[in-house]
């Protein structure tokens, strides 16, 4: 008996179905192999010209040179962060998105606010990339020459001074609630909209002293318009090397530094992952890239994504911890 036209018809638009669903059907990793074929947007959380902003916009020539496609960078800043962040938590898991997470986004924010849109679970980590020292510094006005002077002072004089950080739940904000956890001191916290508010009240003595990172101070501590007492790493560091460490001077435990990773959306292949990663070990290995970051005060610190992860983790049990104990929220 003749097969039917229609039956051959249909025997055909069933065939090309099966194939569809065999293409949908292929691994990540096998469809990551043409990736990426469009430019990738970089979100940072914070606005632009800052120390966030400047890593990347640093970053992003070099790696998208390696990648063969532009890397945007988008600025979505507000919240602490968390705007940024989340609006890159809900974007496709396809490798077009990146994020710079640090310690904020990554760590504080999920103990500061009891409700977050996000979760830092929603990322995977590609990679370390940098981080910025933080350092105590204080007004030349101020009277303070040495971190042992400072120590004997504020310890003497409980709630007499008063210090800035850019804003509650920065990292200069919880590195000096912790320095003043280990030395039992207590300094009234001043806190500002920003990096820029507070090193420009401490540059005109409106408040004595702050924590300040390293992209912020230089160009002040270089002018002599402010003063490093001490740093907040467990070492001196290049860039202030007469700077002595609080470990040095017999503070334990105050290794503090605001670092900055990158993240993509949880559920990016695999291969993306790891190609973005290998990457990004190159393009921080470029001793020109590595020249300009470190004089605008950053440590380039790479690391792989997994080392990122494991590091993110002991932050969160540390950081958490303090933030409990000290009743801190930015609520």
């Amino acid at each position: 008996m003749p097969r039917c036209p229609i039956d051959a018809e249909r025997r055909s638009l069933l065939l090309s179905a099966a194939g569809v669903a065999t293409v949908s059907l292929l691994p990540a990793a096998a469809r990551a192999d043409t990736w990426p074929s469009r430019p990738v947007r970089w979100v940072v959380a914070y606005p632009a010209g800052g120390g966030s902003d400047f890593l990347a916009r640093q970053l992003a020539p070099v790696l998208g040179k390696a990648l063969g496609q532009t890397l945007i960078i988008d600025n979505k800043p507000g919240a602490a962060g968390i705007i940024g962040t989340d609006n890159a938590a809900k974007s496709p898991p396809d490798g077009y998105t990146l994020l710079t997470g640090d310690n904020g986004a990554m760590v504080f924010n999920s103990a500061l606010y009891k409700k977050l849109p996000y979760a830092p679970s929603d990322f995977t980590p590609v990679g370390f990339m940098a981080r910025f020292p933080l350092l105590l510094v204080v007004n030349p006005a101020s009277g303070f020459i040495s971190a042992t002077q400072w120590l004997e002072a504020v310890k003497a004089r409980p709630g007499k001074y008063s210090y800035a950080s850019p804003g509650i739940g920065s990292p200069h904000h919880l590195a000096m609630e912790l320095l003043k956890d280990r030395t039992h001191s207590y300094i009234v916290h001043v806190p500002y909209r920003g990096t820029a508010f507070s090193t420009q009240d401490l540059v005109a003595g409106i408040v004595p002293m702050g924590i300040l990172d390293t992209a912020a101070a230089l160009p002040h501590l270089r002018a002599g318009k402010l003063k490093a007492l001490a740093v907040l790493s467990p070492r001196r560091i290049a860039a202030l090397p007469d700077v002595p460490s609080f470990e040095e001077l017999g503070v334990r435990g105050v290794d503090v530094t605001a670092w900055q990773g990158l993240f993509v959306p949880k559920g990016t292949p695999d291969a993306i992952v790891a190609r973005l990663g290998n990457e990004l070990g190159k393009a921080l290995a470029q001793p020109e890239l590595k020249a300009r970051l470190e004089d605008f005060g950053l440590e380039v610190a790479p690391g792989d994504g997994a080392s990122l992860g494991r590091f993110v983790q002991q932050e969160t049990v540390k950081w958490h911890a303090l933030i409990r104990s000290r009743g801190i929220t930015a609520e």
